[in-house]
């Protein structure tokens, strides 16, 4: 009997890597994954110096649907946010709800402050950060000494959005200047999200920790006023 389109599995997710303000250059673990994986491709967000909210979304909008066209069978996308590029994905999961079945699930890196004293006033064009519970299951992670957001406001978007946290300790941004290769961690998480049925509920395939005590602080975020030096 002759196999048709309808018999044949879905195909594997394609990770899109979605990058923040100034894009991932070389060294950048999205980059290093961009060049070592045959599953991942980098999301186009266009005006990598002059980040418009909406127009990345719908950059990202198109992408996601494009993956989604590409394959023979019903294929998801997980996706692999860093900093800005994490605020376009909660953006994207508020404006585009009906598709939210498209990805399989997200990993959220190094989110910056966009509502309270903004390190980048480019940046803070994206508040409200949306704080709504992600429709897929979602890791977010964060370091103690990120100049973009204090590690106590990152878990609680973490908890907003029904997110698993990581705590990555000191790791800066977590980005080029960090020195984290291709950061097999992150690796380990993406194929994580890669392997989870896509039916379940982030409660469901993604336990979220305890809350952490730095969540009882009546503020509700921490703010890193010093000038932009890096990548975001």
């Amino acid at each position: 009997m002759a196999t048709t389109i309808a018999d044949q599995p879905d195909p594997a997710p394609l990770v899109l890597t979605v990058p923040g303000l100034f894009n991932s250059g070389p060294g950048h673990w999205q980059t290093l994954w961009d060049e070592q994986r045959a599953d991942c491709r980098r999301v186009d967000l266009g005006r990598w110096d002059k980040p418009h909210r909406n127009s990345w979304v719908n950059q990202l909008n198109l992408a996601i649907r494009a993956a989604h066209a590409s394959g023979q069978g019903d294929r998801r996308v997980v996706l692999a946010a860093h900093s800005l590029g994490v605020i376009t994905v909660a953006w994207w999961a508020q404006m585009e709800c009906e598709a939210a079945h498209l990805v399989q699930g997200a990993l959220l890196v190094a989110p910056p402050e966009v509502d309270f004293f903004p390190r980048d006033p480019r940046v803070g064009s994206f508040a409200p950060v949306p704080t709504a519970p992600l429709p897929f299951p979602a890791i977010v992670a964060a370091s103690r000494n990120d100049p973009w957001i204090g590690q106590h406001a990152a878990r609680r978007l973490a908890r907003d959005w029904g997110a698993r946290f990581e705590d990555m300790g000191e790791a800066g941004h977590i980005n080029a200047e960090s020195g984290l290769g291709a950061w097999p961690q992150g690796q380990g998480w993406i194929e994580e999200l890669i392997a989870g049925p896509a039916a379940q509920s982030p409660a469901q395939s993604l336990p979220s920790p305890p809350a952490h005590p730095l969540d009882e602080d009546p503020a509700r975020r921490d703010a890193a006023g010093a000038p932009p030096a890096s990548r975001a």
